[in-house]
């Protein structure tokens, strides 16, 4: 869903250090789009200059409300420290979505790995598999105990929820709490980098394909180098772009007058997905599953590319 809703900062508080829990309602009171647990939402900031994505944390049963939590990142682009500094209670701005690129699916048993920030996204699949009466955990860590948003929350669940600050007890203990794996789990994990990469490499074997979900808040290292031009025919229009070798598909149609949807043009949001009629992608974005990437039937325009000298896609 990509319509564009209006919305009123209707509360604001602190979640953690460095961390701002807003909820979000429409200004007539009215239902909000509807999610399930994993989706997002990008928040067009500062009259739409600046958008940015942040994950829904509250619960998809409350169309009145949206909840959202974002950290202070004093290195970022500044979508962060707009929210922090310049959206105080009353405030209105226009949300696009939400968008499920994180979708949670039905399973016998979970085992959720959240760091930092990363556990927003992860409240909601957690209370949905409580409610479904499955067999789960989850592992939480962060940097320190003050720095980890909705321990409250969490503490309701009791031991089904390890909570891991790194100044008190080091790093996830990885090895053991992946140490099972079988048909019946999903691992679901989201957090910085480092963390991602650790958990993927750990369910490389043992762990059935497609066992582990992931979502990537930054763009993910693809290895990727080579960077040659490349045609573009526009399906709907019969049109034939070049990319050039320093430009991206976003770029080149989007200078050719067509107009399409985009947010984070770093391959992590999943907004300017299209549809690929001909042609082989080169994905380089922190969104599609290896399995979708391999069928190449998607690609996101703004960081992918081709493997060969011609796409065809449906724009």
């Amino acid at each position: 869903m990509n319509d564009e809703t209006e919305v009123v900062v209707a509360g604001r508080d602190r979640a953690a250090d460095g961390v701002v829990r807003l909820t979000l309602r429409r200004p007539d009171g009215g239902p909000l789009p509807a999610w399930a647990p994993g989706a997002h939402v990008d928040l067009l900031l500062d009259g739409g200059g600046l958008i940015r994505q942040y994950s829904l944390c509250g619960s998809p049963e409350d169309r009145t409300a949206w909840r959202i939590a974002v950290l202070r990142e004093p290195a970022g682009r500044g979508g962060s420290a707009y929210v922090h500094d310049q959206l105080p209670v009353g405030a209105r701005l226009r949300v696009r979505g939400p968008r499920g690129n994180f979708p949670f699916r039905a399973a016998e048993r979970y085992l959720f790995i959240a760091g930092g920030i990363g556990i927003t996204p992860l409240l909601p699949m957690v209370a949905a598999a409580d409610r479904a009466g499955a067999r789960w955990r989850l592992l939480y860590g962060g940097r320190t105990r003050a720095s980890m948003a909705f321990l409250d929350e969490l503490a309701g669940y009791g031991d089904a929820v390890s909570v891991r600050p790194q100044d008190e007890t080091g790093l996830l203990d990885l090895d053991a709490f992946l140490s099972e794996p079988d048909d019946r789990t999903l691992v679901y994990c989201c957090g910085p980098e480092p963390l991602l990469a650790a958990v993927e490499e750990r369910c490389r074997t043992g762990w059935a394909p497609g066992a582990l979900q992931v979502e990537r808040f930054h763009p993910r290292e693809t290895g990727t180098t080579v960077d040659a031009a490349f045609e573009v025919v526009l399906a709907r229009s019969g049109r034939t772009l070049t990319v050039p070798a320093g430009g991206s598909v976003l770029e080149t149609v989007r200078s050719a007058g067509v107009e399409v949807l985009y947010s984070c043009t770093e391959g992590t949001c999943g907004t300017c997905e299209t549809d690929v009629l001909e042609g082989e992608p080169d994905h380089r974005d922190s969104v599609l599953t290896e399995e979708e990437r391999a069928g190449g039937e998607t690609m996101m325009i703004c960081v992918s590319r081709s493997r060969g000298p011609r796409l065809v896609l449906d724009l």
